[in-house]
């Protein structure tokens, strides 16, 4: 049997975007993923240091179920909706190992 896909992404609030990205993420974006089938295994947020200010990572039963998702209109949209409040976006599809991967 196949671990879990695992798609983690990075990203930093772009300035003086903070309240539009959090009404974003509360309202569109989190129900997107949810809506898509994904599971949240991981919310970080980066308080001091040179790291990416977000770090959000969720999982799907195969890492080819994911790459299929992310062909679609709807998922285009979404990312082009958060790309309007984020900088430095970054992401990358891994197996879930458990515990926190970056």
């Amino acid at each position: 049997m196949s671990k879990p896909g695992k798609l983690i992404m990075t990203w930093d609030i772009a300035p003086q975007h903070e309240r539009e990205y959090f009404e974003f993420v509360v309202r569109e974006f989190l129900p997107g993923m949810q809506k898509f089938g994904f599971e949240l295994s991981d919310a970080w947020v980066t308080v001091y240091g040179r790291h990416p200010q977000i770090l959000v990572g969720v999982t799907l039963p195969s890492a080819e179920e994911i790459r299929k998702i992310q062909q679609t209109e709807e998922w285009q949209s979404l990312f082009e909706q958060l790309s309007e409040h984020v900088v430095n976006f970054k992401q990358k599809i891994v197996k879930a190992e458990g515990g926190f991967q970056f």
